[in-house]
């Protein structure tokens, strides 16, 4: 009887003292000295790395102050247009070149318009040689050049009908008066020999010039001027021997 609860007494005290040393071992692995954790394999971390965090994941998202390669901040749609308006702008200043177009098409100061009766004073004198002749003389008044287009078209009293031209006085150049200067036409009232026929004298002389704008009706002289079917006038010409040759 005392032999059993001998054994039995040492049993338990080696059962404690077991107990004792594993506790101690568990305490040796809490503290980071014993089995730890060796973590998920490598082929499955990426699968179980979060990814809602940009930071995370390692990509810099699309926001402001990330530049693309052609130079706009690609998170602002607004910076990408904006550069564009830039360019349409500068293509705008190279189009407003019209200001060019624009001054090639003014006229230089000396350029000519056709005579008019507004720009022009005239006078008609009857002159003894050649016999029966009008000097029509026409000034410019006005502050720019004027042309003398073709020849003036005359009419007296009450002509229906205006004289032809003689086609030898056409000159080679268009006659320009500068402000100041005159030119001139010679008219043929009639036949000197007499041979004419249907004469009158006309006491008024209207003369218009080829722009159609308006007529000149320079005085006659009082005694008016004979007419007849033989009249003919010249072009216009640069000097009054010119005027007076045909």
């Amino acid at each position: 009887m005392s032999t059993r609860t001998h054994r039995t007494r040492r049993t338990r005290v080696f059962v404690a003292a077991a107990l004792t040393a594993a506790a101690l071992t568990l305490t040796a692995c809490s503290n980071g000295e014993g089995v730890h954790d060796e973590g998920a394999p490598a082929g499955s971390a990426s699968a179980s790395a979060p990814t809602s965090s940009p930071g995370t994941s390692g990509e810099t998202p699309t926001g402001a102050g990330q530049t693309d390669p052609a130079g706009w901040a690609s998170g602002d749609s607004t910076g990408g247009t904006a550069g564009s308006s830039g360019t349409t702008g500068s293509t705008g200043s190279s189009g407003s070149t019209g200001s060019s177009d624009s001054t090639r098409s003014k006229e230089p100061a000396s350029a000519s318009a056709p005579c008019s009766s507004a720009s022009v004073r005239m006078t008609a004198t009857e002159v003894s040689r050649p016999l029966n002749h009008l000097l029509l003389t026409v000034t410019n008044t006005g502050s720019k050049n004027c042309n003398l287009i073709g020849y003036p078209a005359v009419r007296f009293g009450e002509a229906q009908s205006v004289p032809p031209a003689f086609e030898d006085s056409k000159p080679q150049a268009v006659v320009t008066l500068a402000p100041g200067e005159s030119g001139y036409a010679g008219v043929l009232l009639s036949a000197a020999d007499g041979s004419g026929s249907h004469g009158y004298t006309a006491k008024s002389l209207e003369v218009s010039f080829n722009d159609g704008a308006g007529a000149a009706r320079p005085s006659l002289p009082a005694k008016g001027v004979y007419v007849d079917d033989s009249i003919g006038i010249s072009y216009w010409q640069s000097t009054m021997a010119d005027a007076l040759a045909w």
